[in-house]
């Protein structure tokens, strides 16, 4: 027969912690194991059981204090007298926190009250990249299913057509009381007799055939922020499907924004970072390129003589805000690029060809070349 593990052991705490360390712990085990979280696993209830006989001794500070000195091996024996460990009263609320609808969120999900949410829905919607600068009052249209409009959600247009459901008292949702361990757990299901709509309907509704509700398209409108970044997703209250429960709430819809790519910017957060291709001309006698730039003002760039490919030129300042809230904005990264032309003129190559010379002598030899190279590229 396998040894009694420790009690610290069982809960994952060190011997000397806290009261509310060992809650704490208790508290995100029990979630981790309970029955209802791993339907039909003889392991999870095993230790689900285990974690609870472990904090009913922990969280008593005089049998604490006997298990630390003689462990499982008490004098008069196990606590829990002849049949051992039964149940003790553990208070869930005092674990949890705000009574049995916040219990039940965070085992199963949030709910609203005794009536179910309608669905959430999630619609993906592409701005132009100018939306990150400026912002963007925007719109789409969506289907969704609706309070049907041919009986106004009550599932028949007919006075008495339908009528809250007596089982559940028109709320959709029902309790079922039972013990796990010493636990006394309200379980929350659908009304049976009327799956969970909350009403019973004797005459549908030709439009919704006594559902309800019905798909209907909706135009949402909304404000895109400056700053908005491709993943964000805004939240629109009760913009998403209707309850199928009597007057249950409706959920919500997110919509999760897609930037679209900018024509020559990458971007990082607030930042932008961008390429310059030059000539050999413009990187060795230097140059100011101006170009068009997304807050409206000509974007000016300044490249130094005896610039190299590679190298970078920071604008600060002029990249995407950092906050809607706040004016200050990010940089703009301009990294230099060579660009030869690809197809040279026997002219052109010619003259190229005059200066190789000159271009070598005030140049120094290509070892010592790569060897400073190196030395850039390590920092030294």
């Amino acid at each position: 027969m396998a040894s009694k593990r420790d009690y610290y052991d069982i809960l994952e705490v060190n011997k000397d912690a806290t009261e509310d360390q060992i809650k704490q712990s208790f508290r995100s085990l029990a979630r981790k194991y309970h029955p209802d979280k791993n339907p039909n696993d003889a392991e999870a209830e095993s230790n689900f059981k285990e974690i609870q006989e472990a904090y009913a001794i922990l969280s008593n500070p005089e049998e604490r204090r006997k298990y630390d000195v003689f462990g499982h091996e008490r004098p008069g024996g196990s606590p829990f007298g002849s049949r051992g460990f039964q149940g003790v009263d553990i208070n869930f609320d005092d674990l949890f926190g705000g009574g049995f609808e916040s219990i039940f969120s965070q085992f199963f999900g949030s709910q609203q009250g005794d009536r179910s949410r309608g669905s959430d829905l999630l619609v993906r919607h592409s701005v132009p990249f100018q939306a990150a600068m400026d912002g963007l009052e925007d719109e789409l249209e969506i289907e969704a299913l609706k309070d049907c409009d041919g009986c106004n959600g009550l599932g028949s247009s007919k006075d008495g057509g339908s009528r809250p459901c007596p089982s559940c008292e028109g709320r959709g949702r029902i309790d079922e009381i039972s013990m796990i361990g010493p636990f006394r757990q309200r379980v929350r299901k659908d009304c049976a007799p009327c799956r969970g709509s909350g009403r019973l309907v004797s005459d549908p509704c030709n439009d919704c055939g006594g559902n309800g509700r019905a798909p209907q398209s909706i135009r949402v409108k909304f404000f895109v922020t400056p700053g908005i970044a491709s993943g964000n997703r805004l939240r629109m209250r009760n913009q998403g499907e209707a309850s199928s429960s009597l007057n249950g709430p409706p959920g919500d819809l997110y919509i999760e924004i897609e930037v679209e790519p900018h024509p020559w910017f990458e971007r990082d957060g607030s930042d932008l970072l961008m390429a310059l291709p030059l000539s050999f001309a413009d990187l060795t006698l230097g140059t100011t390129v101006e170009i068009p730039h997304i807050d409206s003002e000509t974007l000016l760039i300044k490249v130094p003589p005896s610039s190299n490919p590679g190298e970078t030129i920071l604008i600060s300042g002029r990249g995407l805000p950092r906050n809607h809230l706040r004016p200050n904005r990010g940089s703009v990264t301009v990294v230099l690029r060579l660009q030869s032309p690809k197809k040279p003129s026997r002219k052109l190559k010619k003259k190229i060809d005059e200066i190789r010379a000159e271009l070598e002598d005030s140049i120094p030899p290509i070892e010592d070349r790569i060897k400073d190279e190196a030395r850039l590229r390590r920092g030294r």
